[in-house]
């Protein structure tokens, strides 16, 4: 693939998308309502703070979940053309599990993993 494709590919997707939103907004229905703006939970009213901070390790959890969700979007097409490539696919996956492991390992080292 030539960089001539890659450009076009790359502009086609900004043009898609900056014409997706120019769309939305033109098409869609404006409400200044100051019901629009509160907050909103399961149809009852909040009680308390809206804005509160959740605990980091909210996010820790959702970042590993991330990465080793991704994970099997790899294993998945080399499951798939592992017979003809052989031992060549076998080695790389190796690889990739053991740095995985060692990621793993490392939010296991840091306390990622607790729930505190």
């Amino acid at each position: 693939m030539g960089s001539e494709a890659i450009i076009v590919f790359l502009l086609s997707g900004v043009v898609l998308v900056a014409g997706a939103n120019f769309l939305s907004n033109l098409i869609s229905h404006k409400s200044d309502n100051p019901q629009k703006r509160e907050p909103y939970e399961c149809g009852i009213e909040t009680i308390g703070p809206t804005w509160i901070q959740f605990k980091v390790g909210y996010y820790l959890f959702a970042i590993l979940f991330l990465i080793f969700d991704v994970e099997v979007a790899f294993l998945i097409p080399w499951a798939v053309v592992y017979k003809e490539i052989g031992t060549v696919a076998l080695v790389e996956i190796i690889v990739f599990l053991v740095i995985l492991g060692l990621g793993l390992l490392y939010a296991y080292k840091k306390r990622a993993l607790q729930w505190e």
